[in-house]
């Protein structure tokens, strides 16, 4: 069992604190100086602490902090080079952390669907030690990039589900205008959007042939494509990956200049 703790027990902390329990692999220790966070996590975890030194005693220590907490996180734990330190914060770079701790850093951007084992991460770092790719295994998907392109992955993986969530509320909100009860739309347009998913992931085949693959000529998948494909909807999603980018290259230069 791989000794893990996560400083910071909010959404992400919470969720990947889920996902490792769920896996059943990592013994974790959870700090946070919130109550209220640390009992919403207790269930799940071997300890809770609100002591930063206690969460140190540990082979991989996850900070998952707010960004522009993250210096006074890092300026009271003090880690060795044999520990590894994963930085979650968007926006804060690698050499900011590796400045303020002796730890091997290495930065991940990852997404609540931790909690379910169905996260994609983005991973960044000089050396990506296995028991960071087992724990990131063990709760999803992820790819190991270059720091240069984390800002991108900030956008696509780490603010992409709420744009998923926005498309699934707006085909749900379709069908109930349809005749659709509510509860029954947004089951199947979530599992809707799980399964197109699922199926990307294992086909071998581009987009553009998967959806070729459901729009049967003259039937109604390549009616409503049609709408699409006629639409600035591709423009936009674009513009909203775009927009959270530049936000994440704003927060490390806001760091950067301290």
């Amino acid at each position: 069992m791989v000794q893990t703790s996560v400083i910071g027990c909010g959404n992400m902390g919470s969720a990947l604190i889920k996902g490792l329990d769920r896996a059943g692999t990592h013994t974790v220790t959870a700090c946070d100086l919130d109550p209220d966070a640390l009992e919403s996590v207790a269930d799940y975890c071997e300890r809770t602490t609100s002591d930063v030194s206690e969460a140190a005693d540990a082979d991989v220590v996850v900070v998952a902090v707010k960004p522009d907490i993250v210096g006074a996180v890092l300026s009271g734990l003090e880690l060795s080079p044999d520990q590894t330190l994963l930085s979650i914060a968007a926006g804060v770079s690698t050499d900011y952390v590796e400045a303020r701790t002796d730890a091997n850093v290495v930065r991940i951007m990852p997404n609540l669907a931790a909690e379910t084992g169905d996260m994609a991460a983005a991973v960044t770092g000089d050396d990506v030690p296995d028991d960071v790719r087992e724990l990131l295994a063990d709760v999803g998907e992820f790819a190991e990039i270059d720091e240069e392109q984390m800002d991108i992955a900030t956008a696509v993986n780490g603010s992409g589900p709420a744009f998923v969530f926005y498309l699934i509320q707006a085909m749900a909100e379709a069908g109930v205008e349809g005749g659709l009860e509510e509860a029954d739309a947004e089951t199947l347009a979530a599992q809707t959007f799980k399964g197109a998913a699922e199926t990307v992931l294992r086909s071998e085949e581009d987009l553009e042939d998967l959806i070729d693959a459901v729009c049967s000529p003259n039937g109604t998948t390549i009616e409503g494509m049609e709408v699409l494909w006629d639409s600035d909807v591709q423009e936009t999603v674009a513009a909203a990956v775009t927009a959270a980018e530049e936000r994440s290259a704003e927060l490390a230069a806001g760091l950067d200049d301290e």
